[in-house]
């Protein structure tokens, strides 16, 4: 009988897979408490708005009705991207590793791959605030001159960068809450959700869970924590003083999976090297700006 593959990978794929599954699914997300998170059966993803319709018209008796007409808005397309890594083990390699280093390969496989899923999904918040970084309208993801379809602007940035404060949380709270649709009529956003790095995570608590004012002299009541707002502390956001308001229901933060997390393996049968690697496709965009509001710091 001719043997055209090694019992090498064999013995060791069983486990390996295992490992690599149970230490992935182990860590925590976070990308997943904010995105909408969709599969996608498709190279890529198209997403489209259409406007809403302006206000009634008064009808006089016998007068015809007003008609209105929805208006196209920009459209984003997203194309799934690729991820993938691996590592090889010679033979004599796995059988005299007397300190099973191989075989925490595995782990740092799945840490590697968990990683890539949140540093990619992030870097859209991460780079909300460069101008090499824009979407359907043509501007960043947060930016004080979103152009509205109809004429005119509207804003999801704070008129002057500040540090989170109650002051500018307050203001961030009102600017949010006046965000317009794109006929200029409000769309009563409200946010649920006060998203920080960890360098703000005391500053975050202090806003959004004290009786009173903090920082006050005056014994005024805090009137931030009528608000409900939740918090989370986002150990990727990369900017320490970046502070983001988010209305669960209404963002437009999306994150595709074409497909998930695989694991698979060979043998080099030459050499007798054993081949693990593990790939991955998604993809993450922003279909509209409204929903999420963004400080970058003072």
């Amino acid at each position: 009988m001719t043997a055209t593959r090694s019992n090498f990978v064999d013995l060791l794929d069983p486990s390996f897979r295992h490992i690599i599954f149970d230490e992935y699914s182990r860590r925590p997300e976070y990308y997943s408490q904010v995105f909408n998170v969709e599969h996608s059966d498709r190279q890529s993803e198209k997403i489209s708005q259409v406007s809403s319709f302006g206000l009634f018209s008064e009808k006089a008796e016998g007068a015809s009705i007003t008609y209105d007409d929805p208006v196209q808005g920009y459209d984003v397309e997203v194309i799934h991207a690729a991820y993938a890594l691996g590592f090889r083990v010679t033979e004599e390699m796995y059988h005299d590793d007397q300190f099973r280093i191989m075989r925490r390969m595995p782990q740092m496989l799945a840490v590697s791959a968990k990683e890539t899923v949140e540093t990619t999904a992030w870097s859209l918040i991460n780079n909300g605030f460069s101008v090499g970084s824009v979407f359907g309208d043509g501007k960043p993801l947060f930016a004080a001159d979103h152009p509205l379809i109809l004429g005119g602007t509207a804003s999801n940035t704070l008129a002057t960068a500040a540090d989170l404060s109650a002051t500018s949380l307050k203001q961030a709270i009102q600017d949010f809450e006046e965000t317009v649709d794109y006929r200029g009529l409000p769309l009563r956003l409200r946010p649920d959700i006060l998203m920080v790095p960890p360098a703000l995570e005391w500053t975050a608590k202090e806003l959004l869970k004290s009786d009173q004012a903090p920082h006050s002299q005056n014994n005024e009541i805090n009137a931030i924590k009528d608000r409900g707002i939740s918090l989370i502390v986002n150990p990727y956001l990369t900017d320490p003083d970046g502070w983001y308001l988010i209305d669960s229901t209404h963002h437009q933060l999306y994150f595709f999976w074409r497909k998930p997390l695989t694991f698979d393996s060979d043998t080099d049968f030459n050499t007798g090297d054993g081949l693990f690697k593990a790939s991955m496709r998604f993809s993450r965009t922003a279909a509209d700006w409204r929903g999420i509001f963004g400080s970058p710091g003072a």
